[in-house]
């Protein structure tokens, strides 16, 4: 069975798989960081924290998810499995301000930070392994984009 046809039958691979956006073959990071920006902006509705509550929440989950879809494809971290970035550009995205320029600025500044890996996000990446290994390097590239996102706004506004 292929890879597509196995994240498309199977529930979890296509969470794992940002609803087949990681499925795209180049920078499947990036594509499934753009799928994100409008699940962002419907969680964007609730209060902050409705909102940090959620992003946890996907964040615990996502543990979970790619934990599972790593395991059954045997590969620690497939560079399809996305749902780590879309967990690491909510929490970039936390208390931005409303506007069409922030979610652009939020994904370009995740994504240098998911790209580069900045100690100790590199570290992290290649000694914490499993679902939380997968996840716990795309949170803090976000953790490390909001920092920068937020300077950004207390200048700007």
């Amino acid at each position: 069975m292929s890879l597509s046809q196995t994240v498309f039958k199977n529930p979890i691979h296509f969470l794992a798989f940002g609803f087949g956006s990681g499925l795209l073959p180049k920078a499947p990071g990036t594509w499934g960081t753009l799928v994100a920006i409008p699940l962002w902006y419907g969680l964007s509705l609730l209060s902050l924290p409705w909102y940090i509550a959620a992003t946890v929440l996907l964040s615990i989950i996502g543990i979970g998810i790619c934990h599972y879809s790593a395991k059954k494809l045997g590969v620690h971290d497939h560079p399809g499995i996305v749902w780590d970035e879309f967990c690491g550009y909510f929490v970039t995205m936390i208390a931005a301000p409303t506007g069409w320029v922030w979610p652009i600025i939020g994904f370009i500044l995740f994504r240098i930070f998911d790209i580069i890996k900045p100690w100790p996000i590199k570290w992290l990446d290649k000694k914490v392994h499993g679902g939380f290994g997968i996840m716990i390097d795309d949170l803090l590239a976000g953790a490390f984009a909001w920092v920068m996102l937020q300077g950004i706004v207390l200048i700007v506004l």
